[in-house]
């Protein structure tokens, strides 16, 4: 592994050999050098955020890639955005399903806690049964033109051609449409976690993987009965990291293989000799293994800068910076997760 410092080294931990094959979705699969890092970076990402939590003095890691680069929590319900939108959103308000929809998909379009903080503040409860269009785009017109950003940059939502000028107003065009469509009823009927997604797919400017993305987004509320192992939507980033890990004999069952990496993920942790308890308990889900496919990718760009993915990113983008602010860990009540809030 190459390190970006030269006195610290990424952690490698101490284990059994990776499997010279394996078998997923009909095909032999060989895993290369980054199979293995995926468990080592699952397991001491787990433990920084552990540490942190548990409000101990940094650094947490002796890692020097994880010391130097941002990356995001192995659990994707406890990353900060996420759980804003479980603790300030989702569950925060009213809480019929409707409102609880548009809440969810109006803090997600734009995915960024200030714009949500913007709009909160502006109008008070953000309800869907006093929404007037005008309003709404006056708020996000107003920061807009003073130079402030709507938008995260952690993934692109596309504007939709709705016939707004703005970014903006077609989203909320966008929002519109879906709420007035029926897509709310729809999703809260739909028989599976694929069914959901399919609901959302049907809608402008939403392809496959924000579509994913929003219907786990939404599966945090009560409302919403599925578990995270039902069904899984790679990303661009998580085929990066599946071709990492296992070469282009993978391509066209990456949700297969991130299936395998959820059902298998404790004899490979016990391999390898890595402690992992999970989030409070809670294996990693679909969505967690494939995001931590996303992030995987990234590491492997300098710890194994020879295994070549798919779209020849040779850098990570985002460094580390250090925050004393504490880490919020409230989740979905019905995972049954919680301590006292």
């Amino acid at each position: 592994m190459v390190s970006l410092l030269q006195d610290r080294q990424p952690v490698v931990a101490l284990g059994g050999a990776a499997p010279a094959e394996v078998s997923v979705a009909g095909r032999v699969l060989r895993p290369t050098v980054v199979f293995d890092t995926y468990w080592r970076f699952a397991a001491e990402r787990q433990a920084v955020y552990e540490k942190r939590l548990a409000g101990g003095p940094g650094p947490w890691t002796d890692d020097a890639i994880l010391t130097q680069h941002r990356f995001t929590n192995c659990f994707r319900a406890a990353d900060r955005v996420s759980q804003i939108l479980i603790g300030d959103v989702v569950y925060c308000g009213g809480q019929d399903w409707e409102e609880v929809f548009f809440r969810t998909l109006l803090f997600k379009i734009f995915n960024k806690e200030s714009t949500w903080r913007l709009l909160a503040g502006a109008l008070g409860e953000v309800r869907w049964d006093g929404y007037d269009y005008r309003v709404f785009d006056q708020v996000l017109s107003q920061a807009f033109a003073a130079g402030e950003r709507l938008y995260s940059a952690a993934y692109i939502v596309p504007p939709p051609q709705l016939g707004e000028e703005r970014k903006h107003r077609n989203h909320l065009r966008l929002l519109e449409m879906m709420m007035t469509s029926g897509a709310p009823e729809e999703i809260l009927a739909a028989p599976t976690l694929r069914d959901a997604y399919e609901v959302l797919l049907r809608y402008p400017a939403i392809g496959p993987f924000l579509a994913y993305q929003f219907v786990i987004d939404l599966n945090y509320a009560s409302h919403m009965p599925f578990s995270e192992m039902d069904y899984v939507v790679p990303g661009p980033g998580a085929r990066d990291g599946i071709r990492k890990c296992f070469g282009a004999a993978a391509d066209g069952i990456e949700a297969e293989v991130i299936r395998y990496m959820a059902d298998t993920q404790d004899e490979h942790f016990a391999r390898l000799g890595l402690a992992f308890t999970g989030l409070r308990g809670r294996p990693l889900q679909l969505i967690d293994c494939q995001n931590l496919f996303c992030e995987v990718d990234k590491y492997a760009r300098v710890a194994h800068p020879e295994i070549a993915g798919i779209s020849g990113r040779s850098r990570i983008k985002q460094s580390y910076r250090s925050s004393s602010a504490p880490v919020p860990a409230w989740f979905p009540p019905k995972w049954d997760l919680n301590e006292s809030r």
